[in-house]
């Protein structure tokens, strides 16, 4: 009997009541058929990054127009590629914001370069599942080789051991639970009903996954404290000690401090050697958020912006913000990764090993699963190499000093300032116009813009006021995306 099969196939050897059989072949796919659209895929890809700068930067859907575009259910039968194609470009292509746009200037930018692309196609095709050595002896040993290469670029010391998570809010509740741990050791058994509350002490410039790190580990919002800052919205290392001291003379117990190295907001830098001190003295974990700025420390003329991160018990850098690696990639660097099993190892006899010596990579976190995301990393770092990235980034920073220039020179705005890496903070502030006026008059600007899909920029607020940020870090971004985005805000300023 022949059957059609997925993919527009036949079955001649299925018997009557054998039910729908899946092709043999490639993915499941008909001999030929996997190439065939593979390369097709490729080359829509190549078009795609090629032609970037032809989509509007931001989606414009309205809310529900792509779910209405979709079946309610799935197919019972298998349909063609080239059907799911035309419908990724005239459903879900139109509801896309295209991070890898280079006038994408919103947040921080994950662009992915194309080695990076290439090892997310290799690391799919592979599919293999890094949770113990045996289970991907390649995928382990990779990421213990690629994260010493990180490392190295970035200037930390060789003690440091990198794991690989999906995203910086994973690295840091990671950490948090070492240090919740090691600080806490009588809620290992009994629970944290039975042990004094725990404190974690950040700046309220800190990222907001801090925060939820803290209520996922059970410590409460009165768990976290938020330290003062001084000039230049940095943590003020007094504070911090004053803060500790009464904590500690209130019956609670401190068990981490987490400063920044780029705050999200305005890129600001706390004082980690001074904080490193009094986490020290005290018995505090130290973990830094250098999620966005982490790899600026590969440039010698940044790395005075991370002097003291060497004494930090955990670490976070995104190699997907900002060197060019497809989300998700987040490094977390610890200094004892014993600190870690001792926070997550649980073996059931499943998952029993003989092998000794090995890494076990389902000990450094809460995820068993875990995909080859070293593949991708490897690739751009091999790629580009150590000089071809620091090009790449001090030619961002050179378009940041550009931006900042020309924002400066401006007669009705101003610029929030410093701004030690990529980001430059703005807002239109003419003469007279001030308050909740001057908030809207930067949100009306900042709709404009974005609406045109010229350029995608995102709000802040500091000291309760709206300001516009201007995040420059996509790999394709040269300075006529720059100059062209500044030259929509100046237009969209115009009455």
């Amino acid at each position: 009997m022949t059957r059609r099969i997925p993919g527009g196939g036949t079955d001649d050897e299925a018997s009557p009541d054998a039910g729908p059989n899946p092709a043999t072949g490639p993915g499941g796919m008909p001999p030929g058929e996997f190439r065939e659209w593979g390369h097709r895929f490729v080359d829509w890809v190549g078009d795609y990054l090629e032609r970037i700068d032809e989509y509007p930067v931001l989606a414009r859907v309205k809310p529900g127009e792509v779910r209405d575009g979709l079946n309610p259910t799935a197919p019972v039968a298998g349909e063609p590629v080239e059907a799911l194609l035309r419908d990724f470009e005239s459903v879900i292509l139109p509801g896309v914001t295209h991070w890898n746009h280079p006038s994408f200037f919103g947040y921080f930018a994950v662009s992915g370069s194309g080695p990076g692309i290439l090892g997310e196609l290799l690391a799919a095709a592979l599919n293999v599942n890094a949770m113990v050595w045996k289970s991907a002896p390649a995928a382990t040993e990779l990421e213990e080789v690629t994260l010493g290469w990180l490392r190295d670029f970035v200037g930390l010391p060789a003690g440091f051991v990198g794991t690989i998570n999906d995203t910086a809010s994973t690295s840091t509740f990671v950490a948090l639970a070492a240090a919740r741990e090691r600080g806490l050791p009588e809620a290992r058994e009994g629970g944290l009903a039975g042990a004094p509350p725990g404190t974690v002490y950040t700046s309220r410039e800190a990222h907001s996954s801090v925060l939820k790190a803290v209520h996922a580990l059970g410590l409460g919002r009165r768990g976290v404290r938020t330290v003062a800052t001084g000039p230049g919205r940095a943590m003020d290392p007094a504070a911090l000690a004053a803060a500790i001291n009464h904590d500690v003379t209130s019956g609670f117990r401190p068990l981490a401090v987490v400063p920044t190295i780029g705050t999200t907001s305005t890129t600001a830098v706390d004082p980690v050697g001074a904080v490193a001190e009094v986490a020290r003295s005290r018995g505090l974990w130290l973990h830094v958020d250098a999620a966005y700025a982490g790899v600026a420390a590969a440039l010698p003329e940044l790395r005075h912006h991370f002097a003291g991160w060497e004494h930090a018990d955990s670490i976070v850098i995104n190699p997907h913000k900002w060197l060019f690696t497809p989300v998700d990639c987040s490094v977390l660097y610890v200094r004892n990764p014993s600190a870690l099993r001792a926070a997550f190892s649980l073996v059931p006899a499943y998952l029993e090993t003989s092998e000794t010596g090995v890494t076990h990579l389902m000990d450094h976190g809460l995820a068993l699963g875990r995909r080859f995301r070293s593949l991708k990393l490897w690739l751009v770092m091999r790629y580009f190499g150590q000089e071809g990235l620091r090009a790449i980034l001090a030619r961002h920073i050179a378009l940041t000093r550009r931006l900042a220039a020309a924002v400066d020179r401006e007669a009705g705005w101003e610029r929030w300032r410093p701004s030690p890496f990529s980001l430059v903070v703005l807002r239109r502030s003419p003469a007279g116009v001030r308050g909740r006026e001057r908030d809207a008059l930067n949100k009306a600007i900042m709709d404009r813009v974005n609406e045109s899909g010229a350029a995608f920029l995102s709000p802040t607020e500091i000291d309760g006021e709206t300001w516009l940020r201007f995040a420059i870090g996509n790999i394709h971004t040269t300075e006529r995306h720059v100059d062209a985005a500044w030259g929509a805000l100046l237009g969209a300023a115009k009455p």
